[in-house]
């Protein structure tokens, strides 16, 4: 692959997920030592829980692999915020695991996708809750900064929650 686009892209999702990107901790550092109960904490009924945060870039992920692999875009199918299976330490667990392979899943279909087709739009209409009217490129960047916004949410939950 080299210097291509697809390289590139792959980099920065691998950065901001499990890499050392130039804005601060990974989202899986950021993850690091997490117990079940500072996973399950909640701030505020209002604010989301890094449990919570970890299913919905899972649930995200999936969706732009779908779209990558020639699906129309929508909604994720577990939602946009699943709940979390993090009842127990298996179920956090679980979610680790649930994380990581869909990461590897968004990786492989990248690393497939066609170079010629980066600039092609994703969906017709820009839907900025929805992630369309941006070529496939940016929806790969897009999951780039989620994680890497996501990322900031969690360590700062990290210290509030204990």
């Amino acid at each position: 692959m080299g210097t291509s686009r697809t390289a590139f892209l792959i980099d920065e999702l691998h950065r901001a997920f499990d890499g050392d990107p130039w804005h601060g901790p990974s989202f899986m550092l950021a993850l690091q030592g997490v117990t079940l109960a500072q996973a399950q904490g909640q701030v505020s009924p209002d604010v989301h829980g890094i449990a919570e945060i970890v299913a919905h870039a899972t649930s995200w992920t999936v969706e732009v692999t779908r779209r990558l692999g020639g699906h129309p875009a929508g909604d994720p199918e577990d939602g946009d915020w699943p709940i979390p299976a993090a009842i127990d330490e298996a179920g956090w667990v679980a979610m680790h695991l649930s994380l990581a392979n869909a990461v590897a899943r968004a990786i492989e279909a990248i690393a497939g996708f066609p170079e010629a087709r980066w600039d092609e739009l994703v969906g017709d209409v820009r839907n900025p809750a929805l992630g369309t009217g941006v070529t496939y490129a940016q929806t790969v960047s897009g999951l780039v900064q989620h994680f890497a916004y996501h990322g900031g949410q969690v360590a700062v939950l990290r210290k509030l929650v204990g």
